[in-house]
């Protein structure tokens, strides 16, 4: 029996593009297009010849009477004992299987597909030791948009990620369950039939090589990344609307006064602020000597030196990031140069875990800082001259009060999910991994939080539409201004009687989430910082 997954992903049959894989580390654009744009995946050549020459080093090491970990031994806890020839496969088999032991909710179809393609740059290196037939149907699978089923729970992120990687080196032997491009569920082995392809029968080494990275927690932060920075500067655009429709001054975005303290990320920050409110005609009505503001409050004030810390401390996940997607992690791992193989720990995944972790608090304190602009709107003691709650008719409309009970209960989680996962461990495989990254944790976690910073700056950007739009017939900037057009032809109406606000939020959260804000900030003043 088929059932289908909601959002069946584009794939390279529809049009995608085809990312090569080669020896050298795949990028940030690749792991996004494979994942998120269904690109098809082909081998370079190079990898073809460094996969046959590490497999090379295997099957003589495999034919020798000398026991090699992972070769011709059992695994972790049962490492001592030697497994005869006739024997292996059914090692192999025994391993991918028993460690395919996940459980809970799929894990979403981007996740899946990177981890998959971030497990075949590592195969490409030459130094895992797998045939070059099994490396080739990984990329058949990514190509023909087979997604093996991930399930939430299994991974403890040391040795790398094993549950969540043999759930996919089960589909290679042809069981399991996966969804097709189509999203629909099915048995492996008809989804690899109906594509063409072929099982594998796995040989020495092999199930190690598939199920024993980091490439799930990994993938995750590449996908955070990617997310982080379109909402950072979303997260500026908001805060743009927000000083103005709350009738604060550009002036302490100077340039000459960001240099005063020259945090990179604090400067292109408070850059994008002055570009975002250049022309704005609510912020020149009182920029005069009449105006008796002194100093705005500090959610307004100090926007870009708190989204100027996030945008630093995003761009050392990113330096983290590339070094590990530059990696070759495997156990034990094949040096054909030498000729020999080696047990080694590079599968901990203690430097992806605490970036991960970083993230989740940028998260939390991003949000923070944008539900507290927002309630400043809806205070008639603090926003200047606008009705309680931007309400149509206070007493009778209650405006956009709940909105901003929304953010508050998303901010309070964001805090919740703040608390790192990678200074837990606990023990396994009878106390041979005895200590563990939970990087794996820490990324699913950290997924949830970039939802919730998503929403929480759509809201933001939501309610200062409204407190722009109760400024006329003050005009805004023309980069603002153009965020509130975009608003209103997705169905987000400016200020009126009460309605239903919950399909306004999610149109809203849509056009942060997919790019929509920016571009059009994009096509009025250009590229943010």
């Amino acid at each position: 029996m088929s059932t289908t997954l909601d959002g069946p992903m584009a794939t390279a049959a529809a049009g995608g593009d085809t990312v090569v894989v080669g020896t050298g580390p795949v990028s940030f654009a690749d792991v996004a297009a494979v994942a998120r744009g269904g690109a098809a995946v082909v081998l370079a050549d190079d990898a073809l010849a460094a996969i046959d020459r590490a497999r090379g080093v295997v099957d003589e090491l495999a034919a020798a009477p000398t026991p090699a970990y992972g070769v011709s031994t059992g695994f972790g806890a049962l490492a001592t004992r030697h497994i005869a020839p006739e024997l292996r496969a059914q090692l192999q088999r025994s391993l991918v299987r028993s460690h395919a032991a996940g459980s809970g909710p799929e894990v979403e179809r981007e996740v899946v597909r990177a981890l998959m393609l971030l497990r075949l740059s590592t195969l490409a290196t030459g130094h895992t030791g797998v045939r070059r037939e099994t490396a080739q149907l990984l990329a058949g699978l990514l190509s023909h948009g087979i997604t093996p089923v991930v399930r939430e729970y299994g991974s403890l992120g040391c040795s790398g990620d094993l549950a969540p990687l043999a759930h996919c080196a089960l589909a290679l032997i042809g069981e399991g369950e996966v969804r097709d491009a189509a999203g629909v569920l099915m048995p492996a082995a008809e989804a690899l039939a109906a594509a063409g392809l072929a099982p594998v029968e796995l040989a020495a080494k092999e199930g190690l090589a598939l199920i024993n990275g980091t490439d799930g927690m990994l993938g995750m932060l590449v996908l955070a990344i990617d997310d982080l920075r379109r909402l950072l500067q979303t997260a500026d655009i908001a805060a743009a609307m927000s000083v103005e429709g709350q009738l604060g001054t550009d002036r302490v975005f100077a340039a000459e006064l960001q240099a005063l303290r020259p945090q990179v990320g604090q400067a292109l920050s408070a850059a994008n602020l002055t570009a975002l409110l250049r022309d704005s005609g609510v912020v020149a009505s009182h920029r005069g000597p009449d105006c008796n503001r002194v100093q705005d409050a500090y959610s307004l004030r100090c926007s870009p030196q708190v989204h100027g810390a996030a945008r630093d401390t995003v761009e050392y996940a990113a330096t983290v990031a590339g070094r590990e997607l530059a990696s070759a992690v495997d156990n034990p791992v094949v040096l054909p140069e030498e000729g020999r193989v080696e047990s080694n720990g590079n599968f901990h995944g203690a430097p992806v875990a605490y970036v991960l972790d970083f993230l989740a608090i940028v998260a939390a304190d991003v949000a923070s800082i944008s539900e507290r602009r927002t309630d400043r709107f809806l205070d008639k003691a603090r926003n200047h001259g606008l009705p309680p709650f931007l309400a149509d008719d206070p007493g009778v409309d209650s405006g956009l009060m709940i909105a901003q009970y929304t953010q508050a209960a998303i901010v309070s989680e964001l805090k919740r999910l703040a608390a790192p996962a990678s200074v837990d461990s606990i023990p396994s495989s009878a106390m041979q991994e005895d200590h563990v990254s939970m990087g794996w944790s820490a990324a699913r976690k950290l997924r949830r939080s970039v939802d919730g910073l998503t929403r929480v700056v759509a809201i933001e950007i939501l309610t200062a539409a409204r407190g722009l739009d109760l400024r006329a017939p003050l005009v805004p900037s023309p980069a603002t201004a153009a965020v509130v057009r975009r608003l209103r032809e997705a169905g987000v109406a400016g200020p009126g009687p009460d309605r239903h606000l919950s399909p306004e939020i999610e149109a809203a959260v849509e056009l942060v989430r997919s790019g929509a804000i920016l571009e059009s900030v994009r096509q009025q003043i250009g590229d943010l910082s």
